[in-house]
This record gives C-alpha cells, structure tokens and sequence, in this order.
C-alpha cells in the first residue's frame, strides 16, 4: 500500500533491479569449490598422496578451472578423470551458480598400489 511519500534514495525500491549490481564470488571460494568436488570425485587417495587442489580464472560468470591430482595405479585413469571433470563442472555450476566452459585435470602424479608393485616383485 503506498502512501504517496516517496521512497528515500538508496533503499532497494529506488534502485532498478538492473542497476543494483552482483555479488561476485572470489577465485579462490571457486577453487575451494573445485578441489572439495574433486576430492569427492576420487574418493579415498592413495597413501602419501597430496590431497586435489585447483586454480581458478573467473570472467564474468563463467570460470575455468585447473585441477591438480595425484592417482593410484593401477587404475581406469580416464575414467576417474572424467569423473572430476562432470563432478567439478556440477559443484561450481550449483554452488556458485557460475558457467564452466573449461576443466582441465592435470594428474600429477601416480602412485603404485603396494599389491600391484608386490605382485610384479617390486618394493619400495
């Protein structure tokens, strides 16, 4: 019910919906994002291994991602990246309501499952 007053500068009913401006989310809250979604991708990492980590550039709202990992081996390498991909381009996209054109998963480093090395008359 509007009472003919008008409304005082700078309340949300005198500024246009177009001009109030964004919240823009920080890099680093993205790639926060991204290395939690890839830890949940990979699930248990192998022994010693250093847990995922990601940089991030954000345009706008669309950011591109750089995800750093270390696997076990043997194992379906593909697979699991792939797996980090759809699952960081899912958490970024739903929490930070952002669009992710790029993911990059970058394997830094295998690890040899201990029964594998065993097995083939290796050891550490």
């Amino acid at each position: 019910m509007s009472t003919g007053a008008a409304e005082p500068v700078g309340s949300p009913a005198a500024v246009a919906p177009g001009e109030r401006g964004v919240t823009g989310i920080a890099d680093r809250v993205v790639a926060k994002i991204a290395s939690q979604a890839a830890r949940e991708a990979i699930g248990q990492p192998p022994p010693g291994a250093a847990p995922p980590h990601a940089t991030v550039v954000v345009r706008h709202d669309a950011a591109r991602i750089r995800v750093h990992i270390e696997l076990d081996y043997p194992g379906d390498i593909g697979g699991r990246c792939g797996r980090v991909r759809r699952q960081v381009v899912e958490r970024v996209s739903t929490l930070a309501g952002m669009h992710v054109p790029e993911v990059v998963v970058q394997v830094e480093r295998l690890h040899l499952a201990a029964a594998f090395g065993a097995a083939r008359g290796r050891t550490r």
